[in-house]
């Protein structure tokens, strides 16, 4: 049933006739009565009663049926259309993200700040997770957009934010503080405070003291570099953490050396879903994102 043909009814309707109503759907008046005996025989009834030339249209019982859906329908069609204006124009929607603990309030707070001043209509739903938590979110449906080191699955979309290079916070007493930096294999048997699991960091951590031929020897898992450092400070083991952050949250007794290595930095990133349709205001922050970023 073709709603173009109930708008012609609901026409006929409120101008009592043929003549007006076809002026103002802009076709002739045999092409629009052709259209409605059509209609009529679609649905196997008769839908107006025609009177004499010049008389008032009238709708017979089963014409008022089809009339009152078919005013809800119209009007059904013109909130889904004023709806999608609203969302393209980003009056209104959700927008579900999900930020890592690490990095979010240095790098992100400001985006997320301009975006809710810019588009006060669209609702921010924050998930703060690891880096590989929030992949899985991602396939789930649960967010549209999330932060994460460069993934290697290729269901995974990204954008790369920055690409930092990783810092050693020592405690002032450690023998090595002193020196000018820090290769990984030297932090074979040291005591090291790392991130949680769930991180992608701490994974990539791991990766790559095993290629360099040892088991880091985890003493303690942080989810947030502050607490991190503290521990480091008071003698706990040594941090692995990127140089933006360590030098955002430097902590009394606390030496910040640079790692010796090419193959582990913090290369975070904006992800995705390849194959999903993003929304227009997970599009609009991506956007954001970039041009600030």
């Amino acid at each position: 049933m073709d709603l173009k043909v109930l708008r012609y009814l609901v026409e006929i309707v409120r101008h009592g006739g043929f003549g007006k109503a076809a002026e103002e759907v802009h076709i002739s008046q045999p092409a629009l009565s052709k259209a409605i005996r059509t209609l009529e025989e679609e649905l196997g009834e008769t839908l107006l009663e025609r009177g004499c030339r010049g008389s008032r249209v009238r709708l017979t019982p089963a014409g008022q049926v089809v009339y009152r859906h078919a005013t809800a329908l119209l009007e059904g069609r013109q909130q889904l259309l004023n709806e999608l204006r609203m969302l393209r124009g980003l009056e209104c929607g959700e927008l579900r993200i999900g930020l890592s603990p690490l990095g979010s309030g240095d790098i992100f707070a400001p985006v997320i700040a301009r975006f809710r001043e810019t588009y006060p209509g669209i609702q921010i739903h924050l998930r703060e997770r690891g880096g590989m938590e929030q992949e899985d979110a991602l396939r789930n449906g649960e967010i549209e957009l999330a932060t994460s080191l460069k993934p290697t699955d290729e269901d995974i979309a990204w954008m790369q934010i920055c690409d930092d290079p990783m810092m050693v916070a020592l405690p002032q007493a450690h023998p090595m503080s002193t020196a000018g930096s820090v290769r990984l294999p030297e932090l074979e048997g040291v005591p090291i405070v790392g991130f949680e699991s769930g991180f992608m960091l701490s994974k990539l951590v791991r990766e790559r003291c095993h290629a360099q031929g040892f088991e880091p020897r985890i003493v303690a898992e942080v989810s947030h570099p502050d607490f991190g450092l503290a521990l480091v400070a008071a003698g706990t083991g040594v941090m692995l953490l990127p140089r933006l952050i360590a030098e955002r949250h430097q902590t009394d007794g606390v030496v910040l050396l640079p790692l010796d290595s090419r193959s582990l930095r913090w290369t975070l990133s904006l992800i995705w879903r390849r194959k999903a349709s993003l929304s227009f205001a997970a599009r609009k922050m991506r956007e954001m994102i970039k041009e600030m970023l």
